[in-house]
């Protein structure tokens, strides 16, 4: 059981430190959602398993058509929908096909950057621990706290952050981005246009009438020539 003054550890680690798939997948996902370290994937690989076994195990009962295995399906069902891992209407087999990604989008790391509240997701990260992002009126200084599908609307700067003001220079600028994207291939592309028609006109007065004439002639002679040789051999 363990002293319950300390808290346990809530994540399983790999079962062998050394595989190379498995390092080069959690090093991907360390740099895709910006996490601190590996630890955090296993934690949400704990999650994932925990979900997949809790299902293993009702899908027998579902079958045996016992009461109280349907109640804590329904639960089950209720609660991955509360944190819009899983759409309404789902089944069993739906929990068993999900993967690591469908919990790790559900961070406030990952849905902060997403909503443009960062331009990283380590600024993301950066920015929950301070205190400047926050759910509503309640600052969350957790990176790895699931959102409900309720509060996902909720997320935004707290009151007292001073990246509330639009030009504060931590304060991501789409808009600004996307002007100046746009602009460039338009001048590319007149500069492009103006340049093919020139190269147009001057391939083709290039071939000659005289060029065409001498090779119709040509495949004339050669007919000629062979109706003489084969009169001759007769």
């Amino acid at each position: 059981m363990g002293k319950p003054k300390f808290s346990r550890k809530k994540y399983e680690t790999p079962s062998h430190p050394w595989q190379e798939d498995r390092i080069k997948a959690e090093n991907e996902l360390v740099k895709k959602y910006g996490l601190k370290n590996k630890r955090e994937v296993w934690k949400a690989r704990t999650k994932l398993r925990r979900f997949r076994e809790q299902a293993r195990e009702l899908l027998v009962k579902v079958k045996i058509e016992d009461a109280q295995g349907k109640k804590e399906s329904e639960r089950l069902l209720v609660h991955l929908n509360r944190l819009n891992i899983l759409p309404t209407n789902s089944s069993l087999d739906d929990v068993l096909a999900l993967d690591i990604e469908s919990i790790l989008s559900r961070r406030l790391q990952t849905l902060s950057y997403l909503k443009g509240f960062s331009n990283t997701p380590d600024q993301a990260r950066q920015l929950i621990i301070h205190g400047h992002i926050g759910i509503g009126d309640r600052r969350v200084t957790i990176p790895g706290y699931m959102v409900t599908k309720g509060e996902e609307e909720e997320i935004g700067y707290t009151k007292d952050s001073p990246l509330n003001d639009a030009m504060h220079p931590a304060r991501p600028r789409a808009d600004f981005k996307s002007t100046t994207i746009i602009k460039k291939p338009k001048q590319e592309e007149i500069k492009k246009e103006e340049k093919q028609p020139e190269k147009t006109i001057e391939k083709k007065p290039e071939p000659v009438t005289e060029k065409e004439k001498t090779i119709v002639e040509k495949p004339k002679e050669t007919k000629f020539d062979t109706n003489v040789i084969k009169k001759g051999d007769e």
